[in-house]
This record gives C-alpha cells, sequence and structure tokens, in this order.
C-alpha cells in the first residue's frame, strides 16, 4: 500500500468516531466548594443576653433554660451555669435543660433572686461557669 492510502485510511478511522462531547467546567466546578466555605468555623458563644423570670416549681439553686440555648452556649444537663445581672452581681446555678422554651428567657427560683435584688423580667448575661484553680 502506498502512503497516501495509509493516511487516507486513518482519517476515515477518525472521521468514523463520534465526536466526543465538550466536558461543561462550569458544572466541574460547581461540586467544588469556595475557599469560605473551606475556612468557615462554626460559631460558638460564650455569653447572652437574656432575661430572668421567676418560677416556682424549681427548687433552689437550679436555673432552666431552653434546649437551643444550651446548645449555642455548649451548656449541658446538670453543668454550673453564671448568670450576672447589671454587671456586678455574680450567681451560679445548675442547669436543668427543657426541650422547649423561649431561647431569650431562664427561670429561676423566685425566693432566691428576690432575695438577692434581682426583680421578675430582669436583663442578665447567661454563660458556663469555667471553675478557676
Amino acid at each position: 500500500m502506498s502512503e497516501k492510502q495509509n493516511v487516507s485510511k486513518a482519517s476515515k478511522k477518525i472521521e468514523d468516531k463520534p465526536a466526543s462531547k465538550k466536558i461543561d467546567v462550569a458544572k466541574l466546578l460547581s461540586i467544588i466548594p469556595p475557599a469560605s466555605e473551606l475556612k468557615r468555623k462554626e460559631i460558638k458563644l460564650k455569653e447572652k443576653r437574656i432575661r430572668v423570670r421567676y418560677d416556682e416549681s424549681l427548687p433552689p439553686n437550679t436555673i432552666r433554660l431552653s434546649k437551643h440555648l444550651a446548645q449555642l452556649l455548649g451548656i449541658n444537663e446538670g453543668d454550673l451555669v453564671e448568670i450576672v445581672v447589671a454587671g456586678r452581681h455574680k450567681f451560679t446555678y445548675n442547669a436543668l435543660v427543657i426541650d422547649e422554651g423561649n431561647v431569650n428567657e431562664v427561670h429561676c427560683n423566685p425566693e432566691e433572686l428576690k432575695e438577692r435584688g434581682v426583680a421578675d423580667n430582669s436583663i442578665a448575661t447567661i454563660r458556663k461557669h469555667v471553675s478557676r484553680r
């Protein structure tokens, strides 16, 4: 066979193959998350401003808070929690976590709060107690 025949056979083989589909680069890039997503860290609050409400059904030294608020602050059932009223009065309570409830409210024993000079519906800051040795 001559060289021309070999070239023509080779070109026919190339023409016989179906045209390959072009790959859509945009679709490939859509599965790669952006850099900001890779670097994002979950933010965990250290403290939150809340309202302190009276609840006569609670025993002394116990505070009741919603599950959502507890998750935000990293508080578990039975953990020690600090309540700071007016930036001066700091109190420590045992946490009682309930499923439902307002994220911006916690409930305490009214006799204990009245004794300490805290009125119903007072604004306070709540945080997980950190023991300092």
